[in-house]
């Protein structure tokens, strides 16, 4: 029993009875920690402002149209459109069609920017690459 008391004594003497319970705090916290992440990650979380990927931007032309420049690849069969506005902020917009058929691509264009096929007919200007 003396020599227990004699290591008791050694212990407090050298400050060993603050650094002894520091492994059991740690552990403490470190689980005491875990659960409380584990439990918040469990609840469904039901934000307002859900960003939405699959969605398309609708965007309706406010400014007037130029020119419209269409240049068809008949070997890809694609056409690239490029709209020149008098918008300040939006001068150009360009798009690509899956189609070489002017019918078509005057059809994708009026849908895109809202305007009737009459009036892209009037605007458009086709060049064919080979």
């Amino acid at each position: 029993m003396r020599q227990w008391h004699h290591i008791l004594q050694n212990l407090k003497s050298s400050g060993a009875e603050f650094w002894l319970p520091l492994p059991l705090v740690g552990i403490v916290l470190w689980l005491g920690g875990t659960a409380i992440a584990q439990q918040v990650l469990r609840q469904a979380h039901n934000s307002p402002n859900q960003l939405q990927a699959d969605t398309q931007l609708d965007m309706k032309l406010s400014a007037t149209v130029l020119v419209i420049s269409a240049q068809i690849d008949q070997q890809r069969n694609t056409t690239t459109v490029s709209i020149k506005t008098t918008d300040s902020n939006l001068k150009k917009l360009e798009y690509e069609f899956p189609s070489a058929d002017p019918k078509q691509v005057e059809a994708a264009i009026a849908q895109e920017i809202g305007l009737p096929v009459q009036e892209v007919r009037k605007l458009v200007h086709y060049r064919i690459v080979d």
